[in-house]
């Protein structure tokens, strides 16, 4: 009878049939009065969330001290009731470190055995069977995986104290226990509670040896199966190729590339590089798998709204950041209306709507939101990152750095928040503490002892400094003001070198290449900044979103902090782009390319007109692009006329050589006409001296019609007086020299010459 009971009592716990489990658990304890029925019964009551009964039944008897399983079930008991001090009193605060295995000393055995490929369950060694059989002993009883779980537990109460150093330590302890461990693992990597390098040495101490499997044969395999299971958990910033090794091996050889949570860490990896779209449409493809197939009909709005829900909650936050990141607004309203109605108690539906408020630039809506989603779950890392931008994006800097402490103590091993305080600093002109923080974030995402000197490589190192290409742009930023510009070079130098080779997007990093272009502007090296400027504007017209970091002059902590909002073609990449066509403009005017800097100036009129049309940055640089642009324009007009005046002289020049060759030949013709002609002359030579001085380029080209007009004239004149000397009686007669009168000679030159061309119009009438 007890084994049909305990039968009928395990089925109705599979299927989830609590109220029948306990009932008939609850009879076999009665015929039995056994310890193992004492804790199914209580098993039973916890699924069906009765933990005060559970506690009830694992109190009498003194189950908690006599086993390790019901201590363990005890202790979670208490801290799902918020009763941590009672669920470390249970646990106890010290941890098994005998029980940790020690990858180092399993290859010791292992070279006692003479098979290194050969796992410790197979050797022969007598001491390794000796070590192996009490192994066996343990993990039958079960007491080294509850151990495990007991130090997974102890973290939990830790952490929920606010003990993050010591809630470290017991996660890590319990991984070594038991490699199988995986949710003191996941603690580590989503709490960031290591750094990257950390994460990456942890994961090789650790013992996968001892992985066991039902088929012995397959140990070996099952051990590397798990490490790669493991290593696509670590940061995107460790070791990018042994995370693709691991994607691709999982993907290719084991037929895991459709899984939620490998296409997850391609979809991380993606965002780290700035590679948003192809992010976006990873995480799309994860929410777009239907997880509801038998509550819903497969056509119509329920299936619609139901697509976006029933996932693990780790997509949800990287898909909103993707969303943000592109400018797909309408999408995140879309998605925040389908939590709100299906999940209106998760964190993240909170989070969504939070971001969604930011995107469309309601600040203290978007605070709202994002205080309760940090309040639904406190350990949430985007959801306090958000808090604190939505004050950043305000100019509230010192509520902004009190919220970015606060994540940066909750999330010790992410640089994150040590890069915003920077970059808060930054906005508030503090530069020794800016410096400080960001030479913090660096040391986190390379994997540098914390508060080590920042040490520049030599000027022709082509290996990039490793890490997170944001830190040095922002490093190169405080550089840049504290004018130490050869080293500002350098860093913007090396986080372009450093998103190339992680395969960045080249749009995303526009700003940091233009920052570069500023620098050497002031280093007085103008040719290179003037091809980094073009560079910009050729990788802007190419259609990709510009980037995220902010600009020198700007506010580096703000909204620039949280990335740019906008899309393709949005006011912040116009804007971008119009300050581009200025800085460009500029360099051409200090090259003396005035044509070339009239056109970049007047372009970038033109976009930040369009941008800034609400009043802002945007309307300020227009502002400035425009007074450049008259500046330029004036100088394009000087220059004009010096070219045509100096064009007016050498034809004047010409033509003065060619009338001088025409009177020697014509020395008959009298002197009177000669005066006449050297009278007209100078007047032609005076009055455009006057027009040039005095008019535009419009009024130098009627000039230069007027004088062909006379030049044509004068030879009107020469021959027509030869003509009337061949009728004439007497032949050719030499006219009487008349002098210049005065009225003539004190007239301006314009004037005098238009009487005499009128007087000439009048006679030949």
């Amino acid at each position: 009878m007890e084994k049909y009971l305990r039968t009928w009592r395990q089925g109705a716990l599979n299927r989830g049939q609590y109220d029948a489990a306990v009932y008939i658990g609850d009879k076999v304890l009665a015929l039995t009065d056994s310890d193992s029925d004492a804790f199914w019964l209580a098993q039973a009551h916890f699924n069906n969330n009765n933990f005060t009964r559970a506690l009830a039944l694992l109190s009498r008897g003194d189950l908690i001290a006599k086993n390790s399983s019901c201590r363990y079930l005890a202790a979670y008991c208490y801290i799902k009731e918020n009763q941590f001090d009672q669920a470390l009193s249970i646990l106890g605060e010290q941890n098994p470190t005998d029980l940790v295995r020690s990858n180092n000393s399993r290859r010791k055995i292992q070279h006692l055995n003479g098979q290194s490929h050969v796992t410790l369950r197979n050797g022969k060694h007598t001491v390794a069977h000796a070590e192996r059989g009490e192994d066996r002993e343990r993990d039958d009883d079960g007491s080294v995986r509850f151990e495990a779980s007991m130090c997974y537990l102890r973290g939990l109460c830790f952490a929920k104290q606010n003990a993050f150093d010591r809630a470290r330590d017991c996660y890590k302890d319990a991984v070594r226990i038991d490699v199988q461990c995986f949710e003191a693992y996941d603690q580590l990597m989503k709490n960031s509670l290591m750094s990257p390098t950390e994460e990456l040495e942890f994961l090789e101490s650790l013992d996968f040896d001892s992985v066991s499997s039902p088929d012995p044969a397959l140990a070996q395999e099952a051990a590397h199966f798990t490490k790669m299971l493991y290593t696509t958990r670590l940061s995107k910033y460790s070791a990018p190729s042994v995370l693709s090794d691991a994607t691709e091996t999982l993907s290719t050889h084991y037929n895991l590339a459709g899984n939620p949570d490998i296409l997850l860490s391609r979809a991380e990896a993606l965002y780290t590089q700035c590679r948003f779209a192809e992010a976006l449409e990873l995480t799309s493809s994860i929410l777009s798998t239907p997880q509801m197939n038998d509550l819903t009909s497969p056509t119509g709005a329920s299936s619609l709204a139901h697509s976006h829900v029933g996932h693990t909650p780790a997509v949800y936050p990287l898909h909103l950041a993707c969303l943000y990141e592109t400018g797909a607004t309408n999408a995140l309203f879309l998605l925040s209306h389908t939590l709100a109605d299906h999940a209106p108690e998760e964190p993240y539906t909170y989070l969504a709507i939070g971001i969604y408020y930011l995107a469309v630039s309601k600040v203290a809506e978007a605070r709202r939101f994002f205080s309760k989603a940090s309040l639904l779950d406190p350990h949430s890392a985007p959801a306090w990152i958000g808090f604190a931008h939505t004050f950043a994006a305000e100019g509230e800097h010192d509520q902004a750095i009190a919220a970015y402490s606060t994540a940066a103590r909750l999330f010790q091993g992410s640089h994150l928040p040590q890069l915003f305080l920077g970059m808060q600093h930054l906005a508030l002109n503090n530069m020794a503490l800016a410096h400080e923080y960001l030479c913090a974030a660096y040391a986190m995402s390379t994997g540098a002892a914390p508060g080590s000197t920042l040490s520049l490589p030599p000027a022709s190192s082509e290996v990039p400094l490793g890490g997170d290409p944001l830190v040095l742009n922002e490093l190169g930023v405080v550089f840049y003001h504290q004018n130490n510009l050869p080293a500002a070079v350098e860093m913007f130098r090396q986080a372009l070198m450093l998103a190339a080779s992680l395969h960045s997007e080249p749009g995303a990093w526009v700003a940091t290449r233009a920052n570069m272009g500023h620098a050497l502007r002031r280093l007085g090296r103008l040719p290179e900044a003037l091809r980094e400027f073009e560079e910009c504007l050729r990788v802007g017209a190419g259609g990709t979103s510009l980037g995220y970091s902010p600009f020198l002059g700007g506010g580096a902590g703000g909204s620039a902090a949280l990335a740019t909002a906008s899309g393709v073609g949005g006011y912040e990449d116009r804007g971008l782009v119009g300050s581009l066509h200025t800085s460009r403009g500029i360099l051409l005017l200090e090259l003396g390319r005035i044509g070339e800097a009239v056109t970049a100036l007047h372009e970038a009129v033109r976009v930040l007109g369009a941008s800034g049309a609400g009043g802002g940055d945007a309307a300020g640089g227009a502002g400035v692009a425009g007074t450049l642009l008259n500046r330029a324009l004036e100088l394009w007009s000087l220059e004009g006329r010096e070219r045509d005046l100096q064009q007016g002289v050498e034809e004047g020049a010409r033509s003065s050589n060619s009338r001088s060759t025409n009177r020697k030949g014509r020395e008959r013709t009298g002197t009177n006409e000669s005066n006449r002609r050297r009278i007209r002359h100078a007047g032609y030579a005076e009055e455009w001296t006057d027009e040039v001085t005095h008019s535009g380029t419009a009024e130098a080209a009627e000039t230069m019609e007027e004088r062909i007009e006379m030049q044509l004239d004068d030879k009107a004149d020469s021959i027509l007086g030869r003509a009337l000397g061949r009728v004439r009686p007497g032949g050719r007669q030499r006219r009487t020299p008349r002098p210049a009168s005065p009225l003539i000679e004190g007239e301006t030159p314009a004037r005098s010459t238009r009487r005499e061309r009128a007087q000439r119009s009048q006679s030949r009438q």
